[in-house]
């Protein structure tokens, strides 16, 4: 694995930028996946072990409560691979905080979580679904042989719950990634052809989430191997719209990784960056004192990936 932070920091520098009221927190609740895709910037799979526990999600909630927090985005690996998944998600619903879900569909078929769509259902979970493109050969070559049609049942089955149905209050989106070194198609447009597309396959959702690769982990990783890195960077850069700025997901949202340690997002996890607040010290949510208001945010030049172009947020396009 390359270290890609190393290749990032000689790529130059980003405007600076400080945090609005905190609203969200991203909660990584570890990197345990049913999957090895080869855009995942956080190199997550089968193999790896770490997972938040209990006591550090008691930690959040503390903080959550008292900052008045209204939403916590899971994410991974699989979230729902963390053995306090379920415990999460009922606590939360007992305090009135919102849950979104970055789920990857094929868990929702994996042996031992065949109810797992129905618990989600149940609360209200907002479900953000990884589906790379709607053609099955470019889905396997990106996720591993068979993932496409194990998302395409998983979706039948969240539709039969209500899932993506008009008036149902069970929110289903899509998320696409890029498949190379290319920034994705006009957000709008691609919803148009994904819901086309899979309307033949009787599947209905409500958006459609259009996702930059960011040049960090395993990605940023694959591009050093091909040469492409520095092209990509360059890509990302010619391709900046200041007013992206002022839509930045990072603005509101705080990012906390399975030990409960704070970055000002979730790529920044990745590349081991701690708060631009905190001068250079790791920091644990236990520590944290106050929402970081009109706090500098670390940015590299990674950053130009959410930037560029439409923009982009783990909830899709900036624009």
């Amino acid at each position: 694995m390359h270290n890609t932070l190393a290749y990032i920091k000689k790529s130059g520098d980003f405007p600076m930028i400080k945090r609005h009221q905190l609203e969200i927190l991203q909660l990584n609740l570890g990197y345990l996946c049913n999957l090895s895709c080869t855009h995942c910037h956080v190199n997550a799979s089968p193999k790896r072990t770490e997972l938040m526990n209990r006591e550090t999600i008691d930690l959040i909630f503390t903080f959550a409560l008292k900052y008045k927090i209204h939403s916590f985005d899971l994410t991974g690996g699989a979230p729902e691979m963390n053995p306090e998944f379920r415990y999460l998600i009922e606590r939360a619903t007992q305090e009135g905080i919102k849950i979104i879900d970055r789920c990857n569909l094929v868990i929702l078929e994996e042996e031992g979580y065949e109810d797992l769509a129905l618990f989600l259902a149940k609360h209200k979970v907002e479900c953000v679904a990884s589906l790379p493109c709607y053609l099955e050969d470019n889905v396997d070559k990106q996720r591993g042989k068979g993932t496409f049609n194990q998302s395409i049942a998983a979706l039948k089955r969240l539709n039969a719950l209500g899932y993506g149905q008009e008036e149902s209050g069970l929110i289903l989106n899509l998320v696409f990634n890029p498949q190379g070194a290319n920034l994705p198609p006009p957000q709008q447009e691609l919803e148009k052809q994904y819901k086309l597309q899979l309307k033949k396959l009787g599947i209905v959702f409500n958006q459609l989430f259009a996702i930059t690769n960011l040049p960090i982990q395993r990605f940023g990783s694959l591009l050093i191997s091909k040469g492409e890195f520095n092209p990509y960077m360059q890509l990302l850069k010619d391709s900046y719209q200041a007013e992206n700025l002022a839509r930045l997901m990072c603005l509101n949202t705080l990012s906390i990784d399975w030990q409960g340690f704070v970055y000002d997002c979730d790529f920044n996890q990745m590349l081991d960056l701690p708060l631009g607040s905190n001068q250079g010290e790791k920091i644990h949510i236990s520590q944290l004192r106050d929402n970081l208001e009109s706090q500098p945010i670390n940015t590299l030049a990674h950053c130009y990936g959410c930037t560029a172009g439409q923009g982009s947020s783990c909830g899709g396009a900036l624009e």
